[in-house]
């Protein structure tokens, strides 16, 4: 059994995770509609590098600390997690070099380099999708957490995938992809908020769990 600590700590990178990923990409980003503004904004541009280097750091962090909560009961699906979390910190990680070179950049150059950013974005969802999954079967496989969670989570990493794949054939279609994503989201919250309250649960031997909050 993982302790407490690591449980809640898996918890508070996450929720650092959605926190930082929420304030870049839907408070900062709406405010500069238009690429070529970026080189005209530097400090808002400034604050949304520094806000994505954060979700950088959450992300890899979490991923960490996912395979650390996981790794002796399910390491397969433990590694899982890792990978894809360590490859979504990546993409974003360039998003914010281009962000952070559009800033300095003449306007036509800024408002391109501004897109790539927004399309990594929207193209790095496929790896945010595919680690709700092994999330999701180390929580079915473990028994540690609720398996109604692990089947959520197994189902918004379908949604978001299929949402990352509607955006890029059918852009105009935006209100479909945010849909397909909300599964994502409830699972998401759910494991968020299970991690810092409760941690995780072990099984008793005659089969009904109980929750560890000592350890």
């Amino acid at each position: 059994m993982p302790s407490l600590r690591t449980a809640r700590m898996t918890g508070a990178f996450y929720l650092a995770l959605a926190v930082t990923g929420m304030i870049g990409f839907l408070l900062l980003r709406p405010r500069l509609d238009e690429g070529a503004a970026v080189a005209e904004h530097p400090t808002l541009a400034q604050a949304m590098v520094f806000v994505e280097l954060l979700t950088v750091l959450s992300q890899a962090l979490a991923a960490a600390w996912f395979y650390r909560l996981f790794r002796s009961a399910d390491p397969v699906s433990a590694a899982g997690v890792a990978a894809f979390g360590v490859v979504n910190a990546v993409v974003i990680l360039v998003s914010a070099a281009m962000l952070s070179t559009a800033a300095t950049t003449d306007p036509a150059t800024s408002k391109t380099l501004f897109l790539i950013s927004e399309n990594l974005w929207s193209v790095g969802g496929i790896f945010f999708g595919l680690w709700l999954i092994p999330m999701g079967t180390a929580v079915l496989s473990t028994g540690w957490m609720p398996r109604a969670l692990g089947w959520v989570l197994v189902a918004g990493s379908v949604g978001y995938v299929a949402s990352a794949l509607v955006k890029a054939l059918a852009p105009d279609a935006a209100t479909v992809a945010d849909l397909l994503t909300f599964p994502a989201s409830v699972g998401e919250f759910w494991i968020v908020g299970y991690l810092l309250i409760f941690g995780v649960k072990e099984r008793q031997s005659g089969g009904s769990p109980k929750v560890d909050l000592i350890r």
